[in-house]
């Protein structure tokens, strides 16, 4: 049985927060930063044993029993509002929000609902749970929403005559295309928010070393050989250094439809500025997820 929200102490350390993707990586880390700085933290992840070994490592090395999880796989449409119904019939207000799942598939996969592997769980996924869960983030004094991207959106482009990349597919193409439309989203909401006490913001974490992508074997091997050339690899903790930071910050209470790398405010590429795109995408996306 879940924690009653109502229970726990309102205070700035001991926000309500929700990450997704959090059994391991930067998502763990992040989950275990935000524990560390008292807040209780709800993570989300499709395996339960991962979910409940996660848990129970965050609460014996931060000393905080305000840690919980909802079991999800969160590429599923249905599996989304599942998690959200949950999180609105625990409790009516949502602080921080971080949409940290993803994945990044070579060989083109669909999911329940039909579509791309990458686009649904990098994006379809997020945009969906955040505009769920609005009323409740709307009902924290801040409500914070930080949305996980990469560099790679540099290489994306949003191919509008074929989301789901039915032809000529390439992962590597498919994976820029989603982390785009994340950033695209970030910037769309945080101005359909602007008068709210909402804050919206996308973050790089950096080359993080870890099992992402392991899905695909060799070939994940090589590609992520050549990669790190050009950047250094950090650890999952550095890595999720930024998430936190977002989170929890009081220097960003006022700052909204952001892109960070190393904490820094950074420019993100032409592309994910566009606001005709960002608007098309928008309401093609609100078709795609039902909302």
């Amino acid at each position: 049985m879940g924690l009653s929200w109502a229970m726990i102490t309102r205070n700035m350390k001991n926000k309500i927060c929700v990450v997704t993707g959090a059994t391991s990586g930067i998502g763990k880390e992040t989950a275990l930063g935000l524990a560390e700085k008292g807040a209780h933290v709800v993570i989300v992840g499709r395996n339960e044993k991962k979910c409940i070994r996660t848990v129970s490592t965050i609460k014996k090395i931060s000393g905080n029993s305000s840690v919980e999880f909802i079991c999800s796989d969160l590429s599923s449409l249905m599996s989304v509002r599942d998690v959200a119904k949950q999180l609105i019939n625990r409790g009516s207000c949502l602080d921080v929000l971080v949409n940290n799942v993803g994945g990044y598939f070579i060989r083109r996969q669909e999911t329940l609902d039909g579509y791309e592997m990458n686009f649904a769980l990098n994006y379809l996924s997020p945009f969906l749970l955040t505009l769920l869960l609005i009323d409740m983030l709307k009902a924290s004094t801040q409500g914070r929403v930080i949305n996980v991207s990469s560099q790679a959106h540099n290489r994306g482009k949003i191919h509008f005559d074929d989301l789901q990349l039915t032809h000529n597919f390439m992962g590597l193409e498919a994976y820029a295309q989603s982390k785009l439309a994340i950033i695209l989203f970030t910037y769309e909401l945080s101005r359909r928010l602007q008068d709210t006490n909402i804050t919206v913001n996308a973050l790089h974490p950096g080359l993080v070393d870890t099992n992402f992508g392991k899905n695909n074997g060799l070939i994940r091997f090589y590609i992520r050989r050549l990669v790190k050339l050009a950047e250094r690899r950090v650890t999952s903790k550095e890595g999720a250094q930024t998430s936190i930071f977002l989170a929890s910050s009081e220097a960003l209470n006022q700052c909204s439809g952001g892109y960070y790398i190393n904490k820094e405010l950074t420019t993100s590429s032409p592309a994910s500025n566009d606001l005709s795109a960002a608007s098309n995408l928008w309401y093609l996306t609100k078709e795609l997820v039902g909302v």
